[in-house]
Protein backbone atom coordinates (compact mmCIF):
# COMPACT_ATOMS: atom_id res chain seq x y z
CA UNK A 1 0.00 0.00 0.00
CA UNK A 2 1.34 3.41 -1.03
CA UNK A 3 1.12 6.13 1.66
CA UNK A 4 -0.37 8.51 -0.91
CA UNK A 5 -3.35 6.17 -1.31
CA UNK A 6 -4.06 6.56 2.39
CA UNK A 7 -3.55 10.34 2.25
CA UNK A 8 -6.19 10.54 -0.48
CA UNK A 9 -8.72 9.12 1.99
CA UNK A 10 -7.96 11.72 4.68
CA UNK A 11 -9.14 15.36 4.89
CA UNK A 12 -5.55 16.35 3.98
CA UNK A 13 -5.69 19.24 6.47
CA UNK A 14 -2.86 18.10 8.78
CA UNK A 15 -5.10 18.48 11.82
CA UNK A 16 -2.77 16.44 14.03
CA UNK A 17 -5.52 14.47 15.80
CA UNK A 18 -3.75 11.23 14.86
CA UNK A 19 -0.64 12.37 16.73
CA UNK A 20 1.36 13.11 13.58
CA UNK A 21 2.25 16.53 12.21
CA UNK A 22 1.00 15.78 8.70
CA UNK A 23 -1.39 13.41 6.99
CA UNK A 24 1.50 12.08 4.91
CA UNK A 25 3.57 11.28 8.00
CA UNK A 26 0.62 9.39 9.47
CA UNK A 27 0.06 7.47 6.22
CA UNK A 28 3.73 6.51 6.03
CA UNK A 29 3.63 5.27 9.63
CA UNK A 30 0.58 3.11 8.86
CA UNK A 31 2.20 1.46 5.85
CA UNK A 32 5.76 1.17 7.15
CA UNK A 33 5.55 0.54 10.90
CA UNK A 34 2.08 -0.86 11.47
CA UNK A 35 0.50 2.15 13.21
CA UNK A 36 -3.26 1.66 13.43
CA UNK A 37 -5.24 3.57 10.76
CA UNK A 38 -7.89 4.08 13.44
CA UNK A 39 -5.75 6.87 14.91
CA UNK A 40 -7.19 9.13 12.22
CA UNK A 41 -10.86 9.75 13.12
CA UNK A 42 -11.62 10.85 9.57
CA UNK A 43 -9.95 8.11 7.53
CA UNK A 44 -12.25 6.52 4.97
CA UNK A 45 -11.22 2.88 4.65
CA UNK A 46 -13.54 2.27 1.70
CA UNK A 47 -11.74 0.65 -1.25
CA UNK A 48 -8.47 0.58 0.67
CA UNK A 49 -6.74 -2.80 0.48
CA UNK A 50 -5.06 -2.22 3.81
CA UNK A 51 -3.46 -5.09 5.69
CA UNK A 52 -2.66 -4.18 9.27
CA UNK A 53 0.23 -6.15 10.79
CA UNK A 54 -0.87 -8.30 13.73
CA UNK A 55 0.99 -10.63 16.03
CA UNK A 56 -0.25 -13.91 14.59
CA UNK A 57 2.86 -15.84 15.60
CA UNK A 58 5.74 -15.64 18.03
CA UNK A 59 8.01 -13.92 15.50
CA UNK A 60 5.58 -10.97 15.31
CA UNK A 61 5.37 -10.39 19.06
CA UNK A 62 8.73 -8.59 19.56
CA UNK A 63 7.96 -6.15 16.73
CA UNK A 64 4.53 -5.39 18.17
CA UNK A 65 6.08 -4.77 21.59
CA UNK A 66 8.67 -2.49 20.00
CA UNK A 67 5.95 -0.49 18.26
CA UNK A 68 4.13 -0.11 21.57
CA UNK A 69 7.35 1.05 23.20
CA UNK A 70 7.84 3.65 20.48
CA UNK A 71 4.40 5.10 21.20
CA UNK A 72 5.23 5.17 24.92
CA UNK A 73 8.53 6.96 24.28
CA UNK A 74 6.79 9.48 22.05
CA UNK A 75 4.46 10.30 24.93
CA UNK A 76 7.49 10.82 27.18
CA UNK A 77 9.32 13.17 24.82
CA UNK A 78 6.14 15.07 23.95
CA UNK A 79 6.45 17.16 27.13
CA UNK A 80 10.14 18.02 26.63
CA UNK A 81 11.24 21.46 25.47
CA UNK A 82 13.45 20.49 22.54
CA UNK A 83 15.14 23.89 22.41
CA UNK A 84 16.43 23.33 25.96
CA UNK A 85 17.97 19.94 25.23
CA UNK A 86 19.37 20.49 21.74
CA UNK A 87 22.81 21.61 22.94
CA UNK A 88 23.23 18.94 25.67
CA UNK A 89 22.39 16.32 23.02
CA UNK A 90 24.70 17.80 20.40
CA UNK A 91 21.68 18.41 18.17
CA UNK A 92 20.37 21.40 16.21
CA UNK A 93 16.93 22.98 16.34
CA UNK A 94 14.82 22.79 13.23
CA UNK A 95 14.16 26.41 12.25
CA UNK A 96 10.79 25.50 10.74
CA UNK A 97 9.61 23.27 13.60
CA UNK A 98 10.46 24.05 17.22
CA UNK A 99 9.40 20.51 18.15
CA UNK A 100 12.06 18.81 16.06
CA UNK A 101 15.78 18.09 16.37
CA UNK A 102 18.43 17.42 13.74
CA UNK A 103 21.54 15.37 14.44
CA UNK A 104 23.72 12.55 13.12
CA UNK A 105 23.42 8.83 13.77
CA UNK A 106 26.20 6.70 12.31
CA UNK A 107 26.93 9.32 9.64
CA UNK A 108 23.25 9.50 8.71
CA UNK A 109 21.04 12.57 9.02
CA UNK A 110 18.30 12.24 11.63
CA UNK A 111 15.19 14.40 11.72
CA UNK A 112 13.37 13.66 14.96
CA UNK A 113 10.09 15.31 15.91
CA UNK A 114 7.67 14.44 18.68
CA UNK A 115 5.72 12.28 16.25
CA UNK A 116 8.13 11.13 13.52
CA UNK A 117 11.67 10.05 12.83
CA UNK A 118 13.40 10.19 9.46
CA UNK A 119 16.88 8.81 8.81
CA UNK A 120 18.30 10.20 5.58
CA UNK A 121 14.74 11.26 4.73
CA UNK A 122 13.36 7.74 5.15
CA UNK A 123 11.22 6.16 7.87
CA UNK A 124 13.38 3.59 9.71
CA UNK A 125 12.34 0.05 8.83
CA UNK A 126 13.57 -1.39 12.14
CA UNK A 127 11.61 -0.11 15.18
CA UNK A 128 14.74 -0.52 17.31
CA UNK A 129 16.33 2.49 15.60
CA UNK A 130 13.39 4.63 16.67
CA UNK A 131 13.57 3.25 20.21
CA UNK A 132 17.28 4.07 20.37
CA UNK A 133 16.81 7.61 19.07
CA UNK A 134 13.81 8.45 21.26
CA UNK A 135 15.69 7.06 24.27
CA UNK A 136 18.60 9.32 23.43
CA UNK A 137 16.35 12.38 23.27
CA UNK A 138 14.48 11.36 26.42
CA UNK A 139 17.78 11.39 28.31
CA UNK A 140 17.82 15.19 27.79
CA UNK A 141 21.57 15.06 27.37
CA UNK A 142 24.45 16.03 29.57
CA UNK A 143 27.14 18.65 29.02
CA UNK A 144 29.65 16.83 31.24
CA UNK A 145 31.99 14.71 29.08
CA UNK A 146 32.95 11.22 30.18
CA UNK A 147 36.31 10.92 31.88
CA UNK A 148 37.55 7.60 30.52
CA UNK A 149 36.92 4.72 28.13
CA UNK A 150 35.62 1.51 29.67
CA UNK A 151 34.52 -1.92 28.51
CA UNK A 152 30.88 -2.92 28.74
CA UNK A 153 31.79 -5.31 31.55
CA UNK A 154 32.66 -2.29 33.73
CA UNK A 155 29.06 -1.09 33.67
CA UNK A 156 26.56 -2.57 36.15
CA UNK A 157 24.38 -5.60 35.32
CA UNK A 158 26.07 -6.39 32.01
CA UNK A 159 27.00 -10.08 32.30
CA UNK A 160 24.62 -11.23 29.57
CA UNK A 161 25.12 -8.09 27.48
CA UNK A 162 28.88 -8.63 27.18
CA UNK A 163 28.25 -11.86 25.28
CA UNK A 164 25.62 -10.20 23.10
CA UNK A 165 28.07 -7.41 22.26
CA UNK A 166 30.70 -9.95 21.25
CA UNK A 167 28.37 -12.07 19.10
CA UNK A 168 26.59 -9.27 17.23
CA UNK A 169 29.26 -6.57 17.03
CA UNK A 170 32.85 -7.39 17.96
CA UNK A 171 33.14 -10.82 16.32
CA UNK A 172 31.49 -9.82 13.00
CA UNK A 173 33.77 -6.78 12.76
CA UNK A 174 36.83 -8.95 13.40
CA UNK A 175 35.82 -11.39 10.67
CA UNK A 176 35.39 -8.63 8.08
CA UNK A 177 38.48 -6.70 9.06
CA UNK A 178 40.59 -9.86 8.89
CA UNK A 179 40.20 -9.79 5.09
CA UNK A 180 41.32 -6.15 4.81
CA UNK A 181 44.58 -4.31 5.28
CA UNK A 182 44.89 -1.46 7.76
CA UNK A 183 44.62 1.20 5.06
CA UNK A 184 41.30 -0.25 3.91
CA UNK A 185 40.05 -0.52 7.48
CA UNK A 186 40.85 3.11 8.23
CA UNK A 187 39.21 4.24 4.98
CA UNK A 188 35.98 2.42 5.86
CA UNK A 189 35.96 3.81 9.38
CA UNK A 190 36.61 7.40 8.33
CA UNK A 191 33.70 7.18 5.88
CA UNK A 192 31.55 6.84 9.01
CA UNK A 193 33.16 10.00 10.44
CA UNK A 194 35.48 8.02 12.72
CA UNK A 195 38.78 9.53 13.77
CA UNK A 196 42.01 7.71 14.49
CA UNK A 197 42.92 7.47 18.15
CA UNK A 198 45.72 6.12 20.27
CA UNK A 199 46.21 2.39 19.72
CA UNK A 200 45.86 1.23 23.30
CA UNK A 201 47.18 -2.16 24.43
CA UNK A 202 49.24 -2.54 21.24
CA UNK A 203 46.15 -2.58 19.04
CA UNK A 204 46.71 -2.49 15.27
CA UNK A 205 44.10 0.25 14.87
CA UNK A 206 42.02 2.47 17.12
CA UNK A 207 39.04 4.44 15.81
CA UNK A 208 36.49 6.61 17.62
CA UNK A 209 33.03 6.64 16.02
CA UNK A 210 30.49 9.39 16.83
CA UNK A 211 27.57 6.96 16.72
CA UNK A 212 25.45 9.73 18.25
CA UNK A 213 26.70 13.26 18.97
CA UNK A 214 27.27 12.49 22.67
CA UNK A 215 27.69 8.71 22.41
CA UNK A 216 31.05 7.85 20.83
CA UNK A 217 32.28 4.27 20.55
CA UNK A 218 35.98 3.47 20.63
CA UNK A 219 36.86 0.49 18.45
CA UNK A 220 40.17 -1.27 18.99
CA UNK A 221 41.28 -3.88 16.46
CA UNK A 222 44.17 -6.33 16.65
CA UNK A 223 45.33 -8.07 13.49
CA UNK A 224 45.77 -11.83 13.61
CA UNK A 225 49.19 -13.22 14.48
CA UNK A 226 49.13 -16.78 13.06
CA UNK A 227 52.68 -17.52 14.19
CA UNK A 228 51.68 -16.73 17.76
CA UNK A 229 48.35 -18.53 17.51
CA UNK A 230 46.28 -15.35 17.91
CA UNK A 231 43.18 -14.69 15.80
CA UNK A 232 42.10 -11.15 14.94
CA UNK A 233 40.20 -9.42 17.72
CA UNK A 234 37.94 -6.39 18.21
CA UNK A 235 37.10 -4.60 21.44
CA UNK A 236 34.49 -1.84 21.71
CA UNK A 237 34.78 0.69 24.53
CA UNK A 238 32.29 3.25 25.83
CA UNK A 239 32.55 6.50 27.76
CA UNK A 240 32.01 6.01 31.48
CA UNK A 241 29.02 8.40 31.40
CA UNK A 242 27.23 6.59 28.57
CA UNK A 243 24.31 5.45 30.75
CA UNK A 244 23.36 9.12 31.07
CA UNK A 245 22.19 8.84 27.46
CA UNK A 246 21.13 5.25 26.75
CA UNK A 247 20.07 2.16 28.66
CA UNK A 248 22.05 -1.06 28.30
CA UNK A 249 19.75 -2.57 25.68
CA UNK A 250 19.98 0.37 23.30
CA UNK A 251 23.67 0.84 24.06
CA UNK A 252 24.49 -2.67 22.84
CA UNK A 253 22.26 -2.03 19.83
CA UNK A 254 24.40 0.99 18.86
CA UNK A 255 27.39 -1.34 18.61
CA UNK A 256 25.39 -3.85 16.59
CA UNK A 257 24.33 -1.11 14.19
CA UNK A 258 27.93 0.09 13.95
CA UNK A 259 29.01 -3.41 12.94
CA UNK A 260 26.30 -3.59 10.29
CA UNK A 261 27.30 -0.22 8.86
CA UNK A 262 30.97 -1.19 8.73
CA UNK A 263 30.21 -4.53 7.09
CA UNK A 264 27.91 -2.94 4.50
CA UNK A 265 30.78 -0.67 3.46
CA UNK A 266 33.35 -3.44 3.59
CA UNK A 267 31.25 -5.63 1.35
Amino acid sequence: MNPLEIVSKTPKNNCGKCGYLTCLAFAAAVTKTGVSPGKCPFLDLTDLNLTIPEAHNLEDIPRQKNLQLIEYLKSKVAVIDFSAIASPLGAQDDIQNKDALIFQYLAQNVYLSKTDILIDNKIPEDPRDQILLYNYVHSRGNNNPGQEWIGLESLPNTISKVKTLAIYAEEPISRYFSNLNLEQIIKICTSLNAIEATHENNASAGMIFPVLPKVPLYLLYWEAEPNEGFASKTKILFRDNVLNYLDLETLVFTAERLAERIISLAG
